[in-house]
């Protein structure tokens, strides 16, 4: 067995744990394997132990990775969530090539995505990042402007509001990381019962991944915990 299936095996036990101690059914809450700047072989062996849904930060680096995985593994589908900042003139490629935006946090992104996602494609799921530690350094939408952004990214054709994701800022104390991720189940909440059809909280990295479990995640995005430590240019 890989390192890599290795790795998957200890984070599926951890989120497996982190769900019995919540009193959830292990079904609720979806891994994205966050896969940036890791190569297409690396996402090949995750794919062999069986994971299927990838996250990327960096557009270029993810359409060359998916060309290669497609040209290694051609008859495996998966799921590519794009998970970092969007610029403007990087919503095209990103509306064609990706099943999942994480990172919707103006108006105008969302409606360049909806108009430039292929019909053929079918609307793109997203969810609106919301800035919950109200960090400077973040970016997402904050709470005030969250309840008519939602309502207008709602609204678009071609996207399909799923809800809300968040990066609190790091701290080692689970207390403090599940009252971050208790605010943004709260917003979530209020979105709901104003009657929009949300089924998705995107929190949750390798260092707070039991917190959001315990506080309602449904997908957590776990990259060293998996494939190792990241190594920049």
């Amino acid at each position: 067995m890989s390192i890599i299936a290795e790795n998957l095996q200890a984070v599926e036990a951890t989120i497996g744990a982190a769900c019995a101690t919540a009193g959830r059914a292990r079904n609720e809450v979806d891994l994205l394997a966050v896969s940036k700047t890791f190569p297409a072989e690396a996402v090949v062996e995750a794919m062999t132990a069986g994971q299927r849904a990838f996250g990327e930060n960096y557009l270029q680096e993810a359409l060359d990775k998916m060309q290669e995985v497609a040209r290694l593994q051609p008859d495996t589908a998966v799921a590519w969530h794009f998970i970092g900042p969007i610029q403007s003139n990087k919503t095209r490629p990103i509306a064609a090539n990706f099943q999942w935006v994480h990172t919707v946090e103006r108006l105008k992104i969302a409606q360049r995505l909806s108009e430039q996602r292929p019909e053929e494609l079918g609307p793109l799921d997203v969810c609106i990042q919301v800035n919950i530690s109200g960090e400077a350094s973040k970016s997402g939408a904050n709470a005030d402007e969250l309840p008519e952004l939602a309502r207008q990214v709602a609204a678009l054709p071609m996207l399909r509001l799923r809800g809300l994701m968040a990066i609190p800022e790091a701290t080692q104390d689970e207390a403090q990381q599940r009252a971050a991720f208790a605010r943004l189940r709260a917003l979530f909440d209020k979105l709901q019962a104003s009657g929009l059809a949300l089924d998705t909280l995107s929190m949750g990295m390798s260092g707070d991944l039991k917190a959001a479990v315990a506080e309602g995640a449904t997908i957590v995005r776990i990259g060293s915990a998996i494939f190792g430590a990241r190594h920049y240019e």
